[in-house]
């Protein structure tokens, strides 16, 4: 079996030395910052030889790279990969709750809350990181969710005319205070005293009044 790049799949063995390297890299970056961490560290984490580390990777930045790009798109497929159906007799409330609550739920897990800090820490030095963690990240998570929202416009569950626009205020009504406070305060911050469920509904008693379409409402003709 090839890759789209026509290179040979990794075997099993292989893979599992990509996600230990992976998983000791995370560990030593969030708990000591990129500068402070060598490949001698990862390659001893990861029970792993040097050569192998750096056949996998090449260099620290090109590991570091790859595993900011590998735990952020993980965590967009965890949330964005199945839009819900609608059936009849759904509302807006119920489609979009779950979504919501899954998206906050992973955006305020410590790794990637950690991992946040440290790309926006290096800015100047990974321009373009920053950028991918964002494209990644919260403007995917937005177009999702304005696929939803176009998709609940055209069956006459919400009044809208830009999907986007919508869901980039629905989705800094959700995520703004939390995300703020996590960055800000720290960890323990983030989910202190947070109903993640109870939240998510007081966002969309926000957002369904603004667009949401009274009941028994039709489409103009």
């Amino acid at each position: 079996m090839k890759t789209s790049s026509g290179e040979r799949a990794l075997r099993p063995s292989s893979v599992a030395k990509r996600e230990a390297i992976l998983d000791a890299a995370q560990a030593a970056f969030l708990a000591n910052g990129y500068d402070a961490v060598t490949m001698d560290a990862i390659a001893r984490d990861s029970e792993v030889a040097k050569q192998t580390l750096y056949g996998h990777f090449g260099s620290k930045e090109a590991l570091f790279l790859e595993l900011v790009r590998s735990q952020t798109r993980a965590a967009s497929e965890r949330v964005l990969s199945e839009p819900p159906a609608i059936v009849r007799g759904a509302d807006a409330r119920s489609l979009l709750g779950p979504v919501l609550r899954g998206q906050l739920a992973t955006v305020l897990a410590p790794n990637l809350l950690a991992l946040r800090r440290l790309v926006i820490g290096l800015l100047p030095q990974f321009p373009d990181l920053a950028r991918e963690l964002y494209e990644h990240g919260a403007r995917r998570a937005i177009r999702s969710l304005a696929e939803v929202i176009g998709r609940l416009g055209a069956a006459d569950l919400l009044s809208v005319t830009d999907a986007e626009l919508a869901a980039t205020q629905l989705n800094w009504l959700v995520m703004g205070e939390p995300v703020n406070r996590a960055m800000l305060l720290g960890d323990a911050a983030a989910r202190d005293g947070l109903d993640i469920a109870a939240h998510v509904d007081a966002a969309l008693d926000v957002f369904l009044a603004a667009y949401g379409r009274p009941a028994g409402a039709t489409s103009p003709e």
